[in-house]
């Protein structure tokens, strides 16, 4: 849109403005083009192709697609997905929630408590994994299995049962992922007006009530982005079940993007890229899907 100011120019002077900027932006064009348009754009390319990015590629149509969903492993994996996401929504999102509005209301050492709560984020992913699996060992020694039998527990084994295995995978990652969620619903509660919980305290509002009426109404918006954005994260684990259990036990742990890794790097005859990319492109298209469905229905719920 034009302003006044702009409109008074020249058209020439005009002219050369929007030339210069579309100079200053062409090598930020350029480098998000590389890095990820085109990455996009190469998947397509070989979900369609047999390779292994040695030999030449040869073209093969939707053979990939039809190859990957009558993969028997492909309902595990997205049934293991599932429950790793809903575990992970049952348990895992309303933690930081919690925590967000319990230190809201302290008074001193705000920021300490923030700090701590946020310091599993600054710790590697692959660190905190090789670190929680010290702590999930299975014999009597372990640290998990030791804190159990001092109240006549255990032990448990946590990563070598398929029942536990899951489990264990979405305590660790709300361990890893809460803080850096802690850290924006704080954001989000500065912006509550004071006066509100004041005026609920002079109509005799306890704590619950506060947080329901008060808190949560102005907390709604950046839920509903949270939500979608942990639905999304859960949907795309993978570090966990690779380092933890590498899909075990009896594919217990196996989930969509740790099968597009094994169809790229753990098949011994070569990876097949044609197959990863289908299947990968078939996740980003579930996620689309689902994102604008969400978003629409949510959207006035969000305003």
């Amino acid at each position: 849109m034009k302003t006044p100011a702009t409109a008074r120019l020249p058209l020439p002077t005009r002219i050369r403005g929007s030339a210069g900027s579309v100079v200053f932006l062409l090598p930020m064009l350029l480098v998000f083009g590389l890095f990820s348009w085109w990455p996009i754009v190469r998947s397509m390319i070989m979900s369609v192709q047999m390779t292994n990015l040695v030999t030449p590629a040869e073209f093969v149509g939707l053979d990939n697609f039809r190859a990957v969903l009558d993969d028997p492993l492909l309902g595990t994996a997205i049934q293991n997905t599932a429950w790793f996401a809903l575990l992970a929504l049952v348990f895992g999102y309303p933690v930081p929630l919690l925590m967000a509005v319990v230190m809201s209301d302290v008074r001193r050492a705000r920021g300490l408590y923030a700090l701590l709560a946020y310091l599993p984020v600054v710790v590697p992913p692959a660190v905190a994994v090789l670190l929680w699996r010290f702590f999930y060992d299975a014999s009597d020694t372990g640290v998990f299995n030791t804190i159990l039998g001092w109240v006549g527990l255990g032990p448990v084994p946590w990563l070598e049962s398929s029942t536990m295995a899951m489990p264990s995978l979405v305590i660790e990652a709300t361990w890893a992922a809460a803080g850096g969620t802690v850290i924006i619903y704080l954001a989000a509660l500065v912006s509550v007006p004071p006066e509100l919980y004041d005026a609920a305290e002079v109509d005799g509002a306890g704590i619950l009530r506060k947080v329901w009426h008060v808190t949560m109404p102005h907390l709604r918006g950046i839920m509903l982005i949270t939500l979608i954005l942990q639905i999304i994260g859960t949907a795309q684990v993978f570090l966990e079940p690779y380092l933890f259990t590498d899909g075990g036990p009896d594919n217990a742990t196996l989930t969509v993007l740790l099968l597009v890794y094994n169809y790229a790097f753990a098949n011994t005859t070569g990876g097949d890229y044609g197959k990863a990319t289908a299947l990968s492109l078939m996740l980003a298209l579930t996620l689309a899907v689902l994102s604008a469905v969400y978003f629409r229905a949510t959207r006035r719920w969000s305003e």
